[in-house]
């Protein structure tokens, strides 16, 4: 008769805790953004210069991301994924990317240096959310602010910056503006135009869009990807977005102190590929995250815009960069079944080139680097070759370049190299000339060839099999 408390209590716990788990979902629900999205592919987001449906590509073949807005380039500018890329919005404190640009322009030209002494001011130490810990009247260089800014996301030091060259931009007449922080932003809106942006707007140095910072703040998936692009070509930029955790020394009330700076960036728990760059978040611009990559030297930069969780944000760039790595393909240039032998080495045969000197004879040839190979990306579409012979007259050498062979990818050239011929041809002599000469004469009347057929041996095999392919897109 003990048991009958024990299972009723057992009940009760029960119940207790289906209650709990359900009040805790009803929250989870009331508390989640309405803009939350879920990760999808669309037909209108654009692979390569094509949206999925002109592509007719499967679902698992397109990254499936949550961001409203986004776009992925490599260092040469070639994009290979964007949705929604020039359409306006807020970037957050992605903004502060700008701020460090100027200012390591600013350096570059001589208007300042590293170590030109940056003054935080009251201004400066309360201008609040993300900050560095910056204190009033702190003193640092400018190497350290710029610490400041891009490992904590600090406000404090975005405004400091601003302050400091500002002021230099007035004093020398560069910009005329009604405060020292208001040249720094007609300084960086001098930038993007000089960049090139497609449309981006700069209010402020920190990216703050709310209260006091609302306003027309804006710039778009392209302009980011682009400004990051631009802002990895500096050393002092790179090793500083790729720092970590770190600590900074600054002289407070004339004392060194060290302020200890925590990284917003947690793209490496993300990505074994990640060197950076900087998150943004505020209610208007949803979590957004500007993300570098590199793999093997190739080097990858994401805009991930008004994504559905500080989490997320890191979860889109991840997707995005290794969904472009995954489909980079090496390809070799030279795909024969047969060979020859040139200098001793056994190279593939390319192609037999009609030797203009003859009748009936051709020269086998192969490609002037034999083993050459290109970075393909596999979506878009298979590799064509076209081949212009030069039909050679004479005596031929090896080695002579006898035509060129020109690849394409969706009538895009993506390589083009010399053909050379693999062995020595030697011209007709005076009687075999003769003869030649008679022959040909012959053939005219009769309708016959006057050389040999030049032979293309090369093959380009499929990249992609597209009756595998179906749209299932959303």
């Amino acid at each position: 008769m003990t048991t009958a408390p024990h299972s009723c209590r057992n009940l009760g716990r029960q119940a207790a805790a289906y209650a709990l788990a359900a009040l805790l979902a009803l929250s989870c629900a009331i508390a989640a953004p309405a803009s939350a999205a879920f990760a999808d592919v669309r037909k209108a987001d654009v692979v390569y210069g094509e949206t999925v449906e002109q592509r007719d590509l499967a679902v698992a073949a397109a990254p499936s991301i949550d961001a409203q807005f986004a776009l992925v380039t490599d260092a040469d500018g070639t994009v290979y994924f964007e949705r929604d890329a020039t359409t306006p919005a807020q970037i957050a404190s992605i903004t502060k990317v700008m701020t460090a640009v100027v200012v390591l322009d600013a350096v570059n030209e001589g208007v300042i240096s590293l170590d030109t002494p940056v003054v935080v001011s009251e201004a400066a130490a309360w201008v609040g959310e993300s900050s560095a810990g910056l204190a009033a009247y702190d003193e640092m260089d400018v190497d350290t602010a710029l610490k400041a800014l891009l490992v904590p996301s600090g406000n404090d030091a975005a405004v400091a910056l601003a302050e400091t060259l500002g002021q230099i931009y007035l004093d020398n007449g560069t910009y005329q503006a009604e405060s020292a922080e208001a040249a720094f932003v007609a300084a960086m809106n001098a930038k993007a135009a000089e960049l090139g942006a497609v449309d981006s707007v700069y209010e402020n140095p920190h990216g703050l869009d709310f209260d006091e910072h609302a306003g027309n703040l804006h710039s778009c998936a392209k302009d980011v990807a682009s400004l990051i692009r631009y802002a990895m070509q500096n050393d002092v930029f790179r090793e500083d977005v790729a720092l970590g955790d770190t600590t900074i020394t600054v002289t407070r009330g004339g004392e060194p102190t060290e302020v200890y700076l925590e990284a917003t960036d947690q793209f490496p728990d993300y990505s074994e590929y990640a060197i950076g760059v900087k998150t943004g978040f505020t209610e208007l611009a949803g979590a957004c995250f500007s993300a570098a990559t590199n793999k093997d030297g190739l080097e990858l930069y994401a805009a991930v815009l008004n994504s559905s969780s500080e989490e997320q944000r890191f979860v889109d760039a991840e997707t995005l960069t290794s969904w472009v790595y995954d489909h980079l393909k090496t390809y070799p240039l030279a795909h024969s079944v047969q060979s020859v032998t040139m200098d001793g080495q056994e190279v593939p045969l390319i192609a037999y080139v009609a030797c203009n000197a003859w009748i009936d004879k051709t020269v086998p040839a192969t490609l002037a680097d034999p083993d050459a190979a290109i970075e393909v990306f596999d979506l878009n579409g298979n590799v064509s070759q076209s081949v212009e012979f030069l039909q050679p007259d004479g005596t031929v050498r090896a080695g002579d370049k006898v035509g060129v062979i020109t690849f394409s990818q969706r009538n895009n050239v993506v390589a083009e190299m010399d053909l050379v011929a693999t062995e020595d041809v030697a011209a007709p002599n005076f009687i075999e000339g003769v003869t030649i000469w008679w022959e040909r004469l012959v053939r005219g009347i009769t309708g016959g060839s006057q050389t040999a057929e030049n032979v293309v041996v090369n093959e380009t095999p499929l990249i992609v099999d597209k009756t595998s392919q179906s749209s299932q897109s959303s």
